[in-house]
């Protein structure tokens, strides 16, 4: 996700790419495969820690609301800081690494994550626990951000290949953490905070294989300047992204499916437990619901590219989600596993968000502005929604009202697809 770049950010050509490979790295093709597997072991291992600081959370949340003596409303923000650190700290990941190399900003990141993961757990009150998860989620939001540069930096010829790999890594975290943190728990005598801080572990070992990358400061790609020749509107500046529905279509879009996807990832256990599901069941249905990801992060992308108008897609997707909030909220404990496999089909709008922002302009320059406004402004929209479901579920002490409020959150959000499925270019609007 390269979320705040500028016009001269994106990616350079094969040959420029392999021309401008730091000099210090060996050159010889021999060298080149040993630092391009290492580069590929560090994608993958840092993938894996990109989102456990989340579901992790996720999976104990009773447990730290008790141990802390935090409200509904407090772990409804807790659950909303994902979003506005991803949106804040994400911005200026292009700029660290400018400065210092993605290498050395990436390797920061996982070390933020190490350190925010093992310090949050024994954090004397909320708001050290809250700050702690940010200093977490901040690394983890550079991560976001340069994954996609670190990844067309050493393998401008297997994009799709080294994206895929690291995207099923991300999915494979994501749901580990869901499944094992209550488990991990239960083998250290029930200490929830021993449970959480395993997960730094992990982190640290991620952080080994970058600390030989760190002096790779090469330049981060970038997107040639538009021809002067070009017409008027792929030479637009990024402000005037903001004029196009299509734009705002997208961003609506992606903060509505990241809004569903938080709620999710911090609540969806705790809406299990409550029906009487047993912690680490709703743990496992947690991760059934995240590891539904791994396929669909394949599948999804190349069958919107063949299609003109991806908004069938999108309504497809909301309809499973729709039949999945429903269940959840008629018979949560009637068949468990059944809302939780609709649900993960349906959080897999995010891939489908992704791609098409990447078809909604004609442009490198155009997709990189884009992708910023459209990342930036849909994770400050997601993040009211995680709060507004702590509040309902205090104020009410029972989940009808806030998995309707879920439900109703995909009305909109289906509309938004189908007007940002539209083939058109954001250009041709400004």
């Amino acid at each position: 996700m390269m979320v705040g770049m500028r016009d001269d950010e994106a990616t350079l050509d094969p040959a420029t790419e392999r021309a401008t490979m730091p000099a210090h790295l060996p050159t010889a093709a021999q060298g080149v495969r040993r630092t391009r597997i290492l580069v590929a072991v560090a994608l993958v291992l840092a993938a894996l820690n990109l989102r456990p600081a989340i579901t992790s959370l996720g999976a104990l949340l009773e447990e730290v609301r008790d141990g802390l003596g935090m409200s509904g409303t407090v772990a409804g923000l807790l659950t909303s800081v994902p979003a506005l650190c991803f949106a804040v700290f994400g911005v200026t990941a292009p700029r660290l690494a400018r400065r210092r190399g993605p290498g050395a900003v990436v390797c920061a990141g996982l070390v933020a994550i190490t350190l925010g993961l093992f310090l949050r757990p024994f954090a004397g009150g909320t708001a050290l626990f809250l700050a702690a998860s940010a200093l977490a989620l901040g690394g983890i939001a550079v991560g976001n951000v340069l994954m996609p540069v670190v990844v067309k930096r050493w393998f401008p010829d297997r994009v799709g290949t080294i994206t895929g790999l690291y995207s099923m890594a991300l999915s494979l975290g994501t749901a580990l953490a869901a499944a094992a943190t209550v488990p991990a728990t239960r083998a250290f005598g029930g200490d929830w905070r021993l449970g959480l801080a395993a997960w730094g572990v992990i982190a640290a070992v991620a952080v080994l294989p970058w600390l030989a990358l760190v002096r790779d400061r090469g330049p981060v790609p970038a997107v040639p300047a538009a021809s002067p020749h070009a017409p008027a509107p792929e030479r637009a500046r990024a402000g005037s992204i903001a004029r196009s529905r299509t734009a705002w279509a997208l961003a609506v879009y992606f903060g509505l499916q990241a809004t569903g996807a938080y709620i999710t990832m911090g609540w969806l256990p705790q809406i299990f437990r409550d029906a009487g599901v047993s912690a680490s069941t709703a743990g496992v249905l947690l991760a059934v619901t995240m590891v539904m990801g791994v396929p669909l992060s394949f599948v999804l992308p190349a069958l919107a590219g063949r299609m003109r108008h991806q908004g069938g897609l999108a309504v497809g997707l909301g309809l499973f989600g729709i039949a999945g909030y429903g269940g959840l909220w008629a018979a949560p404990a009637a068949a468990p596993w059944v809302w939780a496999l609709l649900l993960g089909i349906s959080n897999c709008s995010f891939p489908l968000a992704l791609t098409m922002i990447g078809m909604r302009s004609r442009t490198g320059g155009g997709v990189v502005r884009l992708s910023a406004f459209a990342q930036c402004t849909g994770y400050l929209i997601s993040i009211p929604g995680p709060i507004l479901v702590g509040t309902l579920y205090q104020h009410t002490g029972g989940w009808d009202l806030p998995v309707a409020f879920m439900l109703a959150l995909l009305v909109p959000q289906i509309a938004a697809g189908v007007v940002a499925g539209r083939d058109r270019a954001v250009e041709d609007e400004l």
